[in-house]
């Protein structure tokens, strides 16, 4: 692999620091001190952000999704994932590599060339057709893989669930380049769109709802990181990152 770059060098740098191993082996308590529970020190704040963005889908992003399916043909709908989907696959093939993936790392670059030259920028997906399937991969992935811990949960305004490893991971990403962490959002909206009432189902008529999101994504973020060997129960359908 040729010179990545100052900034791929800041992310390759600041990732092996967030992989350093714990020093313990046991699971880390949260801040009740019981085991194998989301840590949550943040909880009356998070609550604040998660009700604000409860407000901000039910008032902006559902009817802008639902304009969006009405009026946009579902071929144009797939093109549109198709493209900035294609824009994750540098940060999937970096990911990769950290991981020790070099298979994974490789598809995902052959993948980046085969859809940015025969798929017209990324517009179509002809990589799949010839065998070479997605699995996304991110910078919080690989530091959990080399041992970083979650660390605290959070709720970003708009984007929503995160802690503060995969958070740290997205401001790595920035730096290095903006450019795949915004196509991972606009992946994110697009998959939200074509999944909106799956993923509000997660939380519907749940006693706490702050809760049952919670738990889905730290289920379903180790569903990834564990390339799906983990059960995700109901976070599978929870897309959101």
């Amino acid at each position: 692999m040729r010179r990545l770059g100052w900034r791929a060098a800041i992310a390759v740098s600041l990732v092996t620091f967030l992989s350093l191993p714990a020093a313990a082996d046991e699971p880390k308590p949260d801040s009740t001190g019981e085991p194998g529970k989301v840590e949550d020190p943040l909880e009356d704040i998070n609550r604040i952000t998660s009700g604000f963005n409860s407000i901000v889908r039910g008032a902006v992003l559902n009817p802008l999704v639902d304009g969006y399916r009405a009026v946009t043909p579902q071929p144009v709908q797939e093109a549109v994932g198709n493209a900035a989907s294609n824009l994750t696959e540098p940060v999937t093939a970096v990911s990769s590599f950290l991981q020790g993936d070099s298979e994974n790392a490789e598809t995902a670059t052959k993948r980046f060339f085969i859809n940015s030259t025969l798929g017209v920028g990324g517009l179509s997906d002809p990589a799949t057709e010839m065998g070479h399937e997605q699995r996304r991969e991110d910078l919080g992935q690989a530091a959990a893989v080399n041992g970083a811990e979650a660390g605290p949960y959070i709720v970003l305004p708009i984007l929503g669930p995160s802690n503060t490893r995969d958070a740290l991971g997205d401001v790595v990403t920035a730096v290095a380049s903006p450019l795949p962490l915004a196509a991972s959002v606009a992946t994110a909206g697009v998959e939200y769109s074509k999944n909106k009432e799956e993923i509000d189902s997660v939380t519907e008529g749940a006693l706490d709802p702050y809760v049952v999101e919670r738990s889905a994504y730290d289920q379903f973020r180790e569903y990834q990181i564990n390339n799906g060997e983990v059960a995700p129960g109901d976070a599978s359908s929870l897309d959101l990152k």
